[in-house]
């Protein structure tokens, strides 16, 4: 008889106990959160050097529209879309977006040579600042995060810090920052 008694108040404390912790009622805001590379994941933090040794965190762009762009100077068809990047952030960059600080971009550069990563910004005038890499070609670990297995690869990112587009070359690209832009 002790025993069931003894059951019974454990079984009641913990039922009591678990009213005291606060569980999410709506598992499609904890799924909105997860940290990932798919469309509506809060996109991967990267903290890489640029071409200097400054170290450059893509958080330090919340409240913009990113374009993570992954490419490299030894990719012809990164080369043969960079000056459609490059139109993307001079249209862009100095717009109005709805709820939003502007426009960026934070190129993540596959390269294993320093020379020529830094040749080729220059040579393809990307004119922005945000240009990282570690310098380990496919090894690098921006690239693992992101599942990055083919370039050119880009992530549009909004203020927030999540995914709202992938893959946008050409025209795409245009379209896609359009949606965000104020219309007069």
């Amino acid at each position: 008889m002790k025993k069931i008694a003894y059951l019974s108040l454990i079984v009641l404390l913990s039922f009591g106990l678990f009213d005291f912790i606060d569980y999410p009622t709506d598992n499609k805001t904890k799924l909105q959160d997860k940290v990932g590379t798919n469309i509506g994941d809060i996109a991967p933090e990267l903290e890489f050097k640029n071409p200097d040794g400054k170290t450059m965190s893509l958080s330090s762009l919340r409240g913009k529209y990113v374009l993570v762009d992954f490419w490299a100077s030894w990719c012809g068809p990164c080369r043969r879309e960079n000056p459609n990047v490059v139109n993307a952030y001079e249209k862009y960059n100095k717009a109005k977006f709805k709820n939003a600080k502007g426009f960026e971009i934070y190129s993540v550069s596959l390269d294993n040579s320093s020379h020529r990563w830094k040749g080729a910004i220059k040579q393809d005038n990307l004119s922005w600042d945000y240009h990282v890499s570690d310098l380990r070609g496919w090894s690098s670990k921006a690239a693992q995060l992101y599942r990055v297995n083919s370039i050119p690869q880009s992530f549009l990112v909004n203020p927030e810090g999540k995914i709202v587009g992938k893959n946008l070359r050409g025209i795409k690209l245009h379209l896609a920052l359009d949606n965000y832009v104020e219309k007069l």
